[in-house]
């Protein structure tokens, strides 16, 4: 992995008290084989993969292949998330079976889905899961809409990081609200990472850029021609919208200004 490639060690994000050098977390769905997968997530140069305990073996299958033979826990930190799951009892029960199956791991993703169509989150019930996991000790990130109201609510009861949709799942339509987002960056005191709806490089540098902590995305990837080199495109864009963020960039104007200094010139 570059160095070079990865953001700067003081400038890390923290997620429940652990350090990473990479702002891109990834899924690991859609692709077409485990080399795939494995290939385009080395290319990502993410540390954060998610993994959908429904519909993917981590050992629940000993008769099938284990995922975390291609993504070793040793390597990466495993997120498990509770993507399909529809009721608030549905999402725990997966969470209960990630922290069997992961030898008592406590970090998950919380998603709990209100419409099949749209996959938006169903807020109430994702309040009440996520309410019922923090107590239980497990430290929650979640899924939510790019409603502020919503966002705040869930940092307040103790989730160590909140995910507003940029767009639907799947959808690659980009950040379909940006001054929501932004509200929610400004009012946060906990990592806020853009989860779903991200297309192309592009999208992934706008999240950066109005200040998220993070991206998680899968569907761009894994949906590319070339998922290998999409991921790569992803890494940079991440590091690049960081980078300008930080920079600040120049204020907008109605009308030209002159990029050469004019003033004092003898004509």
């Amino acid at each position: 992995m570059n160095a070079q490639l990865q953001t700067q060690p003081n400038d890390a994000l923290v997620i429940a008290g652990k350090s990473y050098a990479s702002r891109l977390l990834v899924g690991t769905g859609k692709y077409k084989d485990p080399d795939e997968t494995r290939r385009a997530i080395e290319a990502s140069g993410a540390q954060i993969v998610t993994v959908a305990i429904r519909r993917t073996n981590i050992g629940q299958d000993k008769s099938q292949p284990n995922l975390l033979d291609v993504l070793p826990p040793a390597r990466y930190t495993i997120l498990p998330n509770t993507a399909g799951c529809y009721t608030a009892e549905d999402a725990l029960r997966t969470c209960r079976l990630a922290r069997e199956l992961l030898d008592g791991h406590a970090l998950v993703k919380l998603e709990v889905l209100g419409d099949p169509k749209t996959l938006y989150p169903d807020i109430p019930a994702t309040l009440k899961a996520a309410e019922t996991l923090i107590r239980e000790g497990f430290q929650v990130m979640v899924y939510t809409s790019d409603d502020p109201i919503a966002a705040k609510r869930l940092e307040e009861m103790g989730c160590v990081a909140v995910m507003p949709l940029a767009a639907p799942i799947g959808s690659g339509l980009g950040i379909q609200n940006r001054y929501n987002v932004l509200t929610i960056v400004e009012n946060a005191k906990v990592p806020i990472l853009v989860d779903a709806g991200v297309g192309t490089a592009s999208d992934a540098a706008i999240a950066m850029e109005l200040g998220c902590d993070g991206v998680l995305m899968n569907t761009a990837i894994a949906e590319a021609k070339d998922p290998v080199r999409m991921a790569g495109a992803m890494r940079h864009a991440i590091i690049a919208g960081r980078e300008a963020f930080l920079a600040g960039r120049m204020p907008r104007r109605r009308f030209a200004s002159a990029s050469s200094p004019v003033s004092g010139l003898p004509f």
